[in-house]
């Protein structure tokens, strides 16, 4: 068969819905300057659906200094990969900034962090290595541990009593082949909100020989009393190996890093892939980056007004009877129980009638029969935005138990 004849006749889990979902409930198109409200689809909507946490992607002193570097530099320097013309003092000045918050001796910069992570991953370990994972590591990280030529387990989420059983079998492994034995884990796991239990594996180090990786995408600038992410939270920071940041959180830019000692940071700066044959992070990222770094540290505040939020929607949602698991971090999800077909009626209801925008999680994403509308609150939201959120989410749960919306069926938008 020809392979796109193939791949038009399976379009995939996603792809499926693709004629009823392209442009409102999958690639939708918010517009306008980021913030609590953006337009969407002609109208103006409170949204809850952008990582920007500490409100800095339109934070006027971070625009200017973006603004001020584009002008400077343009966006095409350096030219090259930085193993060949992409290396800058301002580029290292960085990498030095962002180990020193997170509390690691070195780190090197990720064009992208998806990519980043992958090659990770694909640097440190060979076939004779081991890889023991959390069952709901995003994925990227589970893409780095496809490229794995050796064995990997995979360990109940955040389950530490299944996380031993699994370093047991890695070491009975390792003792055959003579490798080592990597742990990868999430600081703050996305869709959950549910931190990681880095402590809990920062414990299980004190009894088995293994290195632990944290991808810390949501933690950072967010978690711990100084905002230097899961470590600092758990007061575990010396037991993380390689400790991994994004800039598309926090930051509110592309890009990203990852942190640890200085040896290894240098081994993996002539050994990663994904660097190497890659242009260099351009230079207004990399400015733009030092400043969102210093804002964090500078400016308490803004984590503080961020929390104030967080715990504000989060209570609310808890004492009006929703189902928000077991989150523990920023991100909250509501689980709702429904049809596809429910939830996309009832999407078009927050969205149309009530101006709300969030994140719309459906089958085959997570099982059939759950919703999640995903609220990710930030330090530009106000506790007005809270309240009428809140009232919102109670009127349409109504409507969902009620069983108005099943009668709907699915609401294409693009029929």
């Amino acid at each position: 068969m020809d392979i796109f004849e193939k791949l038009l006749k399976n379009f995939g889990p996603l792809g499926q819905y693709a004629d009823d979902a392209d442009g409102y409930y999958m690639f939708p198109r918010l517009e306008g300057p980021i913030s609590n409200r953006m337009m969407f689809n002609g109208k103006e909507r409170l949204v809850w659906s952008l990582n920007n946490y500490l409100g800095l992607a339109n934070h006027p002193e971070v625009r200017k200094v973006d603004a001020e570097a584009a002008a400077q530099y343009g966006l095409a320097y350096p030219m090259g990969a930085r193993m060949l013309s992409g290396q800058t003092a301002e580029h290292m000045k960085l990498e030095q900034g962002l180990a020193d918050f997170v509390g690691q001796e070195a780190a090197y910069l990720y064009n992208f962090g998806y990519q980043g992570i992958v090659s990770t991953i694909d640097a440190l370990v060979d076939r004779h290595d081991v890889i023991v994972f959390d069952a709901e590591i995003h994925a990227s990280l589970m893409d780095g541990k496809r490229l794995h030529l050796g064995q990997s387990f995979k360990f109940r989420h955040n389950d530490m009593e299944d996380a031993e059983r699994m370093i047991k079998k890695a070491q009975e492994v390792v003792a055959k082949t003579g490798g080592g034995i990597l742990v990868i884990t999430e600081g703050v796991y996305g869709m959950t909100g549910e931190a990681g239990n880095v402590g809990g594996l920062a414990e299980l180090k004190k009894k088995y020989d293994f290195r632990l990786m944290v991808d810390d995408a949501h933690g950072v600038g967010v978690m711990g009393p100084n905002g230097r992410g899961i470590g600092e939270h758990f007061g575990c920071e010396d037991a993380i190996d390689l400790h991994i940041g994004t800039f598309a959180k926090s930051f509110a830019l592309i890009g990203g890093f990852v942190a640890g000692k200085k040896e290894i940071i240098r081994y993996l700066r002539f050994n990663m892939r994904s660097q190497i044959y890659a242009k260099s992070l351009p230079m207004p990222l990399v400015i733009g980056a030092q400043k969102r770094l210093q804002m964090m540290k500078d400016h308490p505040e803004l984590r503080e007004h961020l929390w104030e939020i967080v715990h504000a929607i989060q209570n609310g949602f808890r004492e009006g009877g929703f189902n928000i698991g077991k989150t523990n971090t920023c991100v909250t999800p509501v689980f709702l129980n429904g049809s596809v077909a429910e939830a996309t009626q009832l999407t078009y209801d927050v969205r149309e009638v009530y101006n709300i925008f969030c994140s719309i999680v459906t089958y085959p994403v997570i099982p059939k029969g759950m919703i999640i509308l995903r609220i990710i609150p930030t330090a530009v939201h106000t506790m007005e935005d809270v309240e009428y959120t809140l009232k919102v989410f109670n009127t349409v749960k109504a409507k969902l138990d009620s069983g108005e919306y099943a009668k709907m069926g699915i609401k294409s938008m693009t029929a």
